[in-house]
């Protein structure tokens, strides 16, 4: 494999995230932190099958056995959902020190913990509605989904908006310069695999905005997860 080829830059770009995932997880200075990660990482790795629906609609990588462009599907796209999954829903404790306990059983039924389930469904549903009653490029969907997935979950679960929305900017800003490396290391990748016509076509120090977008609703909503299908809050 020559690593300065295209066709392998978004294999390697997807190991040197989880480089990044590995360098946190040693950091974690506790197992509850460490097994959080790990779980919520393999969950979020089934995110790649989702692929299809952004290839070609959203960009069109070259990828290990062409797999990307014959099939909509890439080994490549488990491996990055594996690695931001466990990411984003780490960084606030990773930064802040923070550890978990279990919620009362009489507090399952506090008002707002009716919407517990819905909450927590809520992002899916709304892609899959989108997706199939309008025309809107998928990144969009997404966004849209994730954030109002996530203000479902500020609703039902208000004691974690200040993990949302530190996690946020968080995620953001380690995304910004994670895809900084990208552009370093293959200049005009991105004008080449990303359809620029079909979206925005902004690129900020030549990021595409939707991927910015994407990487702040994410960690918006995903730095939640874990407490909230759990049933575990900060102390």
């Amino acid at each position: 494999m020559n690593p300065h080829e295209p066709q392998f830059a978004w294999a390697l770009w997807s190991l040197f995230l989880i480089l990044i995932w590995g360098i946190i997880y040693i950091f974690l200075k506790d197992k509850e932190s460490r097994k959080e990660m790990l779980k919520v990482s393999l969950w979020t790795s089934l995110l790649g099958f989702t692929e299809p629906l952004f290839v070609p609609e959203y960009w069109n990588p070259p990828s290990l056995f062409d797999l990307a462009h014959r099939t909509g599907f890439d080994i490549e796209s488990f491996i990055f959902s594996f690695g931001i999954g466990g990411i984003a829903i780490v960084l606030y404790t990773l930064v802040f020190r923070t550890k978990h306990e279990v919620i009362s059983n009489s507090a399952h039924h506090a008002s707002r913990h009716r919407f517990h389930l819905w909450a927590i469904l809520s992002a899916p549903i709304i892609f899959i509605v989108l997706s199939l009653i309008t025309s809107v490029n998928p990144i969009y969907i997404s966004a849209i989904a994730l954030v109002l997935g996530g203000l479902a979950t500020w609703y039902c679960r208000p004691d974690l908006k200040r993990k949302m929305i530190i996690s946020a900017f968080i995620f953001l800003a380690l995304y910004f310069v994670y895809f900084l490396t990208l552009i370093a290391v293959y200049p005009g990748y991105v004008e080449q695999v990303w359809r620029l016509d079909v979206i925005s076509g902004i690129l900020i120090v030549g990021i595409p905005l939707e991927e910015l977008m994407f990487a702040f609703s994410f960690g918006f909503l995903w730095s939640s997860i874990y407490e909230h299908f759990m049933w575990k809050k900060l102390k």
